[in-house]
C-alpha cells in the first residue's frame, strides 16, 4: 500500500513545466507534487512518445515513487500512450492534447467543428515556435514545405495561459508569417489546475 504522506511524481512533457510548476507554488503543492519532463521535442516523433514515457515511469519505481501521474494527452499516439498507461497501472490527465485541457475539455470539444482549421498555440510554442515548429520541421531551410504543414489551417488561435503581450505579439507574428487569420483566447490554465489539486488531494 502507497504510503498516504509520499508525494505524487507528475511525469510531464516539458511543454507544461513552466505551467505546473507555477501552479504547484502558487497553491503550496510542494509537499504533495514533484514534477519530472520528457523533452517537449517528442511532439515532433509522436511515435516516440509511449516508450519514453515507459521508461521514466520504470525510472521512477526504481527511485521509489509509488504514486505516479502523466500529464500528457494522447498527443498524436494513436492510443499507444494509453495502452502503455494501462499495462504500468498509471493515470494521466483527460484529453487529446494540451490545447484541450488547457482550453477545457468540454469547452475544446464543444468548439470542435468551428476549431478544426485551427493551428494552436499555447504559451510555451508562443515562446518557442522558432526552436520546435519552424527549424524543428526544417522550415527554416524549406520554406517550401510550408503547405505540406500548414495548408490545411485558416487561422492561429492562441490559448493563453498567462497575460503577455510580449506572447501575444509574438502569437500574431506567427500568424503574420504563416499568412494565417489570428484570435486570442485567453484560457487560463483550464482543467489542468483541476486535475494537479485533485492530484494533490489524494
Amino acid at each position: 500500500m502507497a504510503d498516504p504522506a509520499a508525494p505524487t511524481l507528475l511525469i510531464a512533457c516539458g511543454a507544461l513545466a513552466r505551467e505546473v510548476l507555477a501552479l504547484i507554488e502558487r497553491n503550496g503543492w510542494g509537499d504533495r507534487l514533484r514534477l519530472t519532463c520528457l523533452p517537449a521535442e517528442l511532439h515532433n516523433y509522436p511515435r516516440k512518445i509511449p516508450d519514453a514515457v515507459r521508461a521514466r515511469i520504470h525510472r521512477a519505481r526504481a527511485d521509489g515513487f509509488e504514486r505516479i501521474f502523466l500529464l500528457y494527452g494522447d498527443c498524436g499516439t494513436g492510443g499507444l500512450l494509453d495502452a502503455v498507461l494501462a499495462e504500468e497501472g498509471v493515470e494521466r490527465i483527460e484529453g487529446p492534447h494540451c490545447y484541450s485541457f488547457f482550453s477545457g475539455n468540454e469547452a475544446f470539444a464543444a468548439n470542435a467543428d468551428e476549431d478544426v482549421t485551427s493551428f494552436f498555440l499555447t504559451d510555451f510554442l508562443a515562446r518557442h515556435f522558432d526552436k520546435l515548429i519552424w527549424e524543428g520541421l526544417k522550415l527554416h531551410k524549406h520554406e517550401e514545405l510550408l503547405p505540406l504543414y500548414f495548408g490545411n489551417y485558416e487561422r492561429i488561435v492562441y490559448i493563453a495561459q498567462e497575460h503577455s503581450e510580449e506572447l501575444q505579439r509574438r502569437a500574431e507574428e506567427i500568424a503574420a508569417r504563416l499568412n494565417l487569420a489570428y484570435e486570442f483566447r485567453p484560457v487560463g490554465y483550464g482543467d489542468l489546475e483541476s486535475t494537479l489539486a485533485g492530484t494533490a488531494a489524494q
